[in-house]
């Protein structure tokens, strides 16, 4: 009973707020919408992405996370999935080409600003240009105050835990928090800040009402 509670206020607050998001949005040239939950998300998915389109991602947990990925793989759509492609450079590089793009943020603003951290810069510079339309899978948890709050929980909560994921030698997955390491295995190589859109409908920002990603 205090769980189901708990999970309404959550709710409450998370579509109160989505609202402000996508008005942030919509001021930047982008298309924002809201999900209570995964399988809303998932839906609103599928109803972005006609049947026989091209569609490739990165790194996206959260697009795993709501079942859009193996959606995809069952449906009628041309995956490009890089998992399953030996030549990894050619599968990125078809990524420009695509029709679709999956993506998530490592943090937005409230007013629809997005930030992204990467290492081989292929998700930054393909939500930067190339794919003719870019699908964002964002877990309320993501929504931060301002640019900077963004960029502190990009760097401070995804970068560390990413890190950790692919077990790099980083300091940050020794403390936790971002050390401003400038080694190797980093994973902080590019920066990228979405703050507005020049061509309209290119993106798409779906808000779902669960955490979702780190």
């Amino acid at each position: 009973m205090v769980n189901e509670t708990i999970r309404k206020l959550e709710l409450m607050r998370n579509q109160k707020l989505a609202r402000k998001v996508i008005k942030g949005l919509e001021s930047r040239n982008m298309t924002g919408y809201y999900a209570d939950s995964a399988e809303e998300a998932l839906q609103q998915a599928l109803d972005l992405i006609p049947a026989g389109s091209s569609v490739t991602m990165g790194g996206c947990m959260s697009a795993h996370q709501i079942g859009l990925v193996q959606a995809l793989k069952d449906g009628d759509y041309n995956f490009i999935d890089r998992d399953e492609i030996e030549d990894k450079r050619a599968a990125m590089l078809a990524a420009y080409d695509a029709d679709f793009y999956l993506a998530s943020v490592n943090g937005m603003t409230e007013d629809g600003q997005l930030v992204n951290i990467d290492g081989n810069a292929n998700r930054v510079s393909a939500i930067a240009q190339g794919p003719k339309q870019v699908i964002f899978i964002v877990g309320m948890n993501k929504v931060c105050d301002d640019l900077d709050g963004a960029m502190k929980r990009a760097r401070n909560v995804a970068a560390p835990i990413n890190a950790q994921r692919f077990d790099l030698q980083t300091p940050c997955v020794k403390t936790g928090s971002c050390m401003d390491c400038k080694i190797p295995d980093t994973v902080c190589c590019q920066f990228l800040i979405t703050r507005y859109s020049k061509h309209p409908g290119r993106i798409h920002v779906i808000l779902v009402g669960e955490s979702l990603g780190f």
